[in-house]
């Protein structure tokens, strides 16, 4: 009985909630080991971006598929054009503001409800791609969320075992052919611009550098965790309790979390719900193979050329939640503890997906 293995990869970040897909499929004899033939998946490109009716800055990030072996690994497209447009006549060329990462300016191009999105791409080998035109569809506004503490007496890890899970409440529009996906950002204040691996004899982080100015880490979920839903079943009915996200016990202070409800377009929801089902594939026995994740992106100088991912439109809600972690919680919290090294010399607050120095726009509420 041989073995099949089929390994491609998936890298998709959108702008306002980035995430990292690893899709790996193996069926496997489990009589005796032996080594197994193997199939590669070829290189390709992987295209990822999101317009929303939020303001800009809006990214698309480029990759590449990497072969099981990573022969040769390069993961970043570099030097390519991209062109945002819509059918307005607008339109918007990206600046690539580090390897594979594009980037409209703050002051470009704007999402627009009604509207239809597309990007445009040409490679430094000459090849080009195109997505299929999005209609950026405004979404409803996010009721309330709420938060309820959740003690797990099986866990052995502080943080899982104290939990506080947030639920969402919103009101779907009457009409039929809505699509949602949540994402969500914590955002956490620091003081510490340079982490350090040494630990002193009190459990304290030692030899910090301070932040010149304010800064917030930004922790989201970047993989498995991929939460949509349609109104096949609730047309036009009251969504109660959706489950967001869990709050780990990493301190007693305040957590703040930011959550996006966005409104996608059926081939958005067509797109992650296949990406979910191979992200949640265990690999057993009875799995079903792996197979191509079908996107909107299209190689138009090469028709054959297979490409991966999606660039979408999504109107977009905010909704704010401060959990307070200073009661309920069993034993002490499993977080870092910081000292820092005021003598050193301070560091900028990096502007990026991991970083901010900006505060957050509920922060003050």
């Amino acid at each position: 009985m041989k073995s099949l293995i089929l390994t491609g990869f998936l890298l998709l970040r959108f702008c306002s909630s980035p995430f990292v897909f690893l899709i790996l499929g193996l069926v496997s004899s489990c009589i005796s080991p032996y080594q197994p033939d193997t199939q590669s998946i070829g290189r390709a490109l992987v295209v990822e971006g999101l317009i929303t009716d939020q303001p800009g800055p809006y990214a698309v990030n480029l990759t590449q598929t990497a072969d099981y072996t990573y022969s040769g690994l390069n993961l970043l497209v570099s030097g390519a054009t991209v062109t945002l447009s819509d059918n307005a006549g607008n339109q918007e060329v990206l600046r690539e503001v580090s390897p594979g990462y594009y980037q409209t300016t703050a002051t470009g191009i704007r999402g627009t409800v009604g509207r239809s999105y597309k990007i445009a791409i040409r490679t430094t080998d000459g090849k080009q791609y195109e997505s299929s035109l999005e209609v950026l569809k405004t979404a409803p506004p996010i009721s309330q969320l709420t938060y309820e503490f959740q003690y797990n007496t099986t866990s052995f890890e502080n943080d899982k075992r104290n939990t506080w899970a947030v639920y969402l409440d919103t009101k779907d529009p009457e009409t039929p052919g809505d699509y949602y996906r949540w994402v969500w950002k914590n955002y956490e204040f620091t003081a510490a611009c340079l982490l350090s691996p040494n630990i002193n004899s009190d459990g304290y982080y030692i030899g910090l550098r301070p932040c010149c100015t304010d800064c917030w880490d930004i922790n989201q979920c970047y993989s498995n965790c991929i939460n949509i839903s349609s109104d096949a079943a609730i047309n036009g009915k009251a969504i109660s309790r959706q489950y967001i996200m869990s709050v780990p016990f990493t301190s007693r202070g305040i957590y703040y979390v930011e959550v996006e409800q966005q409104s996608i377009s059926p081939g958005a929801y067509q797109f992650f719900n296949s990406v979910k089902k191979l992200v949640n594939n265990t690999g057993g026995l009875f799995d079903a193979a792996p197979a191509a994740v079908g996107g909107n992106i299209k190689c138009t100088s090469h028709p054959g050329e297979v490409v991966y991912g999606y660039f979408g439109a999504a109107g977009v809600s905010v909704m704010a939640l401060k959990v307070d972690r200073s009661k309920d919680a069993v034993g002490i919290p499993n977080g870092k503890n910081i000292l820092l090294d005021n003598l050193a010399p301070c560091l900028a607050c990096e502007n990026s997906i991991y970083r901010t120095p900006n505060k957050p726009r509920f922060w003050d509420q």
